[in-house]
């Protein structure tokens, strides 16, 4: 099997590491614009195990043409791309007849219609095959499956540096230079219906073992996990982001105070987006150091009925920087997740085709493999055994 991977970040070299170690990939390219970038990716992992299936390739994405030649006698594709470049991806792949996992989400501008290129193309292409969206999807599917009824679906998960320091208490851990910050409000499932909720509201107190008190605050419900016929009937449902305490609070006075706005405001005869400039001056002090470490935790929560009794599954989370290789958390949950995807659509054990979301591929033993692979990587997850049932 042979892999392509675009995108030599801090997401690329770490789906190259998982891809490498597998014994049936005979052959991984690791493409991108930068030569500079790219050098530094290969010296990274020179030594690790299976580094000398690794091929370097400088590719340049608006070279359509020259990307699908890449592509061409490869099983699968990984895009590790900032999310404006994604799109360049997804349309050579198509163009190549190549499945391609994205670990990011397509930008909003691009996502009405691309169903039906996917789709008259007769490809595959799995979006937002990462933690969030991506685990966390995949793990609320499992867990609301063990239930006979679901009403309530509760999803927290973030990234957080191990010491928190800076104005925020926040390190870009994602890659790039922009924080993850958004005006527009998010969704929420309430009394059944998908309604619009504050960004930044609804804050509570979390708690993860080894970690201590945390905050998680509404993001937004994946409104397409409502397709799903088992939360079809879901009455609560919410997806919230985990910081360490006070950055919501933070982040809702820099909103009011239309920071968080991308409309250019003209300032001395010169147009600038607010939202712009806040990561320009922000960015020296929440881009990860040299010797600074992260950690990603996740809870998933589904409740409902089991066999005519009340109960609730869990899975959960805390996952930290590694060590022995060098991989921030975020990379190793994030990139692990998308390669090992990649490998299974690339073996051909995914027949569907269409633009298709990870928990709609990633089911039955295709979940056991990829929380076994997972756990190979060292990255485990607390499951309940099944429900926990409550007196009703």
């Amino acid at each position: 099997m042979k892999i392509l991977i675009l995108g030599s970040g801090l997401m690329g070299p770490a789906a190259a590491f998982n891809a490498i170690a597998d014994p049936e990939v005979a052959q991984v390219f690791l493409a991108d614009t930068d030569p500079g970038q790219l050098d530094a990716a290969m010296r990274r992992l020179a030594g690790k195990p299976g580094a000398a299936k690794l091929s370097p390739v400088q590719l340049d994405l608006n070279d359509q043409a020259a990307a699908v030649e890449v592509m061409a006698g490869c099983q699968a594709v990984v895009a590790a791309l900032p999310r404006p470049v994604s799109i360049l991806g997804i349309r050579a792949a198509l163009r190549a007849g190549v499945p391609l996992v994205d670990l990011t989400w397509p930008a909003d501008e691009h996502m009405p219609g691309l169903g039906q290129e996917v789709e008259a193309a007769g490809g595959l292409i799995v979006p937002g095959c990462g933690v969030e969206p991506g685990l966390t999807e995949i793990l609320a599917r499992h867990l609301a499956e063990q239930l006979d009824r679901v009403d309530e679906l509760h999803i927290k998960c973030g990234g957080i540096p191990a010491a928190p320091s800076g104005p925020l208490s926040y390190k870009i851990v994602f890659g790039g230079k922009q924080l993850p910050l958004r005006e527009q409000d998010g969704r929420m499932v309430e009394d059944g219906q998908l309604k619009f909720v504050a960004r930044y509201s609804g804050v509570e107190t979390v708690i993860f073992p080894g970690v201590g008190k945390l905050e998680a605050w509404h993001e937004t419900f994946m409104p397409w996990l409502l397709d799903l016929p088992i939360l079809k009937n879901l009455k609560s449902g919410t997806q919230k982001t985990i910081r360490w305490p006070g950055y919501a609070a933070k982040v809702t006075v820099l909103k009011e105070l239309g920071l968080l706005s991308l409309e250019p405001v003209e300032v001395e005869g010169v147009k600038v987006a607010p939202k712009k400039l806040l990561d320009a001056l922000l960015y020296p002090q929440v881009a990860m150091k040299e010797g600074e470490r992260d950690i990603t935790v996740l809870r998933v929560e589904v409740s409902g009925q089991k066999a005519g009794r009340l109960c609730r599954c869990q899975a959960e989370m805390v996952d930290y920087y590694d060590e022995a290789e060098g991989f921030t958390s975020m990379a190793r949950t994030t990139a692990f997740t998308g390669a090992i995807v990649a490998r299974l659509v690339g073996r051909g054990e995914v027949a569907e085709r269409g633009l298709l979301t990870p928990e709609q591929v990633i089911v039955g033993s295709l979940f056991e493999r990829l929380v076994a692979e997972l756990a190979a990587a060292k990255v485990h997850f607390t499951l309940t055994n099944g429900p926990v049932y409550k007196t009703s």
